[in-house]
């Protein structure tokens, strides 16, 4: 009986560190937004200002071509911060860990404890830095055309734009800069002084820990989320395109494309012929549980110092 009473236990833990995923992540978004100041385009007023409206777009394979994480790995591997073979090994984890079944709940855990430890003992201020080269080297030229002129269109009408991504969320904040968002919702990565401590806050920002995620902003920020929008590629995000009044499948998976279809979401694919059968492949790796996993496959190298 004991044993059966720590199973049932177990969804209200994920429950409770997904809760504390997205009051860290609102928490850390809010603040990172009110110490960035505005920036004006010269001669291009500013719209009156829609505050009770939002739009929030996941990033893999939505607002970006495959995964940011990903392509933040393969800068830093070429920077030396870690090796190609440990790049090359994580690849294969995570084709391995999508094709093989669905995303459980003890292989995000594992991804989880073990990933993200790479960043210990480095700085929020290094790992920005290499942020911003690698999104001018190899992710500026992955966004999709549509999708971002889906996020100017709620701009354009006064209204704020958020990422919501498991990547960390000051990596997912230098997207958001470069795209003219508002901000970024990402997963928290504990730092101490202004140095990463290796750990996560609460859990990564991943299936339902992005919908607690959009209601703590909304909170926070006098939202209505009934007048908000979000837009999204992957069946994980679900219940955050069920938090707001539209919901938008954006390259749609299977499994969303068929859900968008039974609940009359609005679809928008912008892959066309066999263009989106070549995205098809890379996107497994833009899964909710890769901000964890890709750094399990990449740290080999890094966990016998940091142990």
């Amino acid at each position: 009986m004991a044993l059966w009473r720590g199973r049932d236990k177990e969804p209200e833990v994920e429950e409770q560190l997904a809760t504390l995923a997205g009051e860290a992540s609102a928490e850390a978004a809010v603040a990172i937004e009110q110490a960035t100041p505005e920036v004006e385009e010269p001669g291009r007023p500013a719209p009156p200002a829609d505050l009770t409206a939002a739009a929030f777009f996941d990033v893999d394979n939505t607002m970006m071509m495959g995964a940011s994480i990903f392509h933040f790995a393969r800068g830093m591997a070429a920077r030396k911060f870690f090796t190609s073979s440990d790049l090359a090994k994580f690849a294969m984890q995570q084709v391995m860990f999508r094709v093989g079944g669905r995303e459980t709940s003890d292989g995000i855990r594992n991804a989880r404890e073990s990933g993200l430890s790479f960043v210990a003992g480095h700085s929020v201020a290094e790992l920005m830095a290499l942020g911003e080269e690698i999104y001018d080297e190899l992710m500026a030229d992955k966004i999709w055309p549509g999708t971002r002129t889906l996020a100017q269109m709620h701009l354009d009408a006064g209204q704020r734009v958020w990422l919501v991504t498991a990547t960390p969320v000051d990596l997912a904040t230098i997207i958001a800069r470069r795209l003219g968002l508002t901000g970024a919702l990402g997963t928290v990565l504990e730092s101490e002084n202004g140095v990463y401590t290796g750990r996560l806050v609460g859990e990564m920002l991943h299936g339902p820990a992005k919908a607690h995620a959009v209601r703590a902003l909304a909170a926070r920020e006098g939202l209505n989320l009934r007048r908000c929008t979000a837009y999204s590629d992957s069946s994980n995000d679900v219940p955050m395109l069920s938090v707001v009044g539209t919901a938008v499948a954006v390259n749609p998976d299977g499994a969303l494309r068929e859900t968008a279809r039974k609940r009359s979401w609005e679809i928008r694919d912008f892959r066309t012929g066999r263009k989106a059968a070549k995205i098809g492949v890379p996107s497994v790796l833009g899964a909710g549980a890769v901000a964890g996993a890709v750094a399990a496959g990449l740290a080999y190298r890094r966990r016998d110092r940091l142990a």
